[in-house]
């Protein structure tokens, strides 16, 4: 029985990141992979689209209302595909540590067996960007072993995907977690493939696929299904197979190299981005 691949995805906020990751374990799951997903957002919407609702009940939410003696099937659904969805939560609003529910959350889902050996995959689809220590927790505590993040053309994403990748960096040289690539999801801008390219070497990775912009994605997200499950002949379903794909097969893995701020903007500069913007920053 091979070792169940672990991967966390990470990106800025509104990136799309949830999208993504819903999109490409529906793939995955349609080729007969054994998933699980973990949301860690305290949004409570990484697995809405792979169930068709609006967010289960938390892991958060179930402790706050049961107790500690609770059963497995009471925080994991099955939603498209036969894919395992749990939802961390968080804490009520102005009241602790939304980081902490991730720490519960695997540590309860670790005591009750849902790391069985039939999984091929975990993915754990966390908040943000690794400034606080508790969204770090899937790599910080060896639990996730490969990374991916989630990045457009745009100036503030690619300046989240270089703050990432600064935590990588770090946990990288105990922990044995390791950078798989860039997915890029595309907000249109001007020259972004070749951009989102040249960033990811600087990097020292890869990016591994260019998801294009369709508003088929936008229909499927109102219809509370993945394109996959929306739309399975249109060709962005397609997209997100070939990224599931890639991720299926890569075994280029990386300690990111980060840049620091003034390189950063250098390629911005460099592929044009910066030019209708850096009056606003005064760059």
């Amino acid at each position: 029985m091979s070792e169940i691949r672990q991967i966390a995805i990470y990106g800025k906020g509104g990136i799309g990141k949830s999208t993504t990751t819903q999109n490409l374990t529906a793939g995955l799951a349609e080729s007969g992979k054994k998933i699980m997903v973990v949301g860690c957002d305290p949004k409570a919407d990484s697995t809405r689209l792979l169930l068709g609702t609006l967010a289960q009940r938390t892991v958060l939410d179930t402790l706050r209302e049961t107790g500690d003696d609770i059963e497995l099937d009471s925080i994991l659904r099955k939603g498209f595909g036969g894919i395992k969805c749990v939802e961390s939560g968080g804490p009520e609003p102005g009241v602790g540590c939304a980081g902490r529910g991730i720490i519960t959350s695997i540590g309860l889902l670790e005591q009750l067996g849902a790391y069985t050996e039939e999984l091929d995959y975990v993915f754990y689809d966390v908040l943000g960007d690794v400034v606080c220590g508790g969204f770090a927790m899937p790599i910080r505590e060896g639990k996730a072993k490969e990374i991916y993040i989630v990045a457009s053309g745009e100036m503030m994403s690619l300046y989240a995907a270089n703050n990432i990748s600064k935590g990588i960096a770090k946990y990288a040289q105990k922990g044995g977690v390791r950078l798989g690539g860039i997915i890029c999801n595309s907000r249109n801008v001007d020259r972004e493939i070749d951009l989102l390219s040249a960033f990811a070497a600087e990097l020292n990775t890869q990016l591994i696929y260019f998801v294009p912009r369709n508003n088929v994605v936008q229909r499927a997200e109102i219809n509370r299904k993945t394109v996959i499950e929306y739309a399975p002949e249109d060709h962005q379903a397609q997209e997100y197979r070939n990224l599931a794909k890639a991720i299926d097969e890569n075994k280029y893995f990386t300690i990111p190299k980060p840049m620091s701020q003034e390189r950063l903007e250098q390629i911005l500069l460099e592929y044009g981005l910066m030019d209708s913007i850096k009056d606003d920053y005064r760059i």
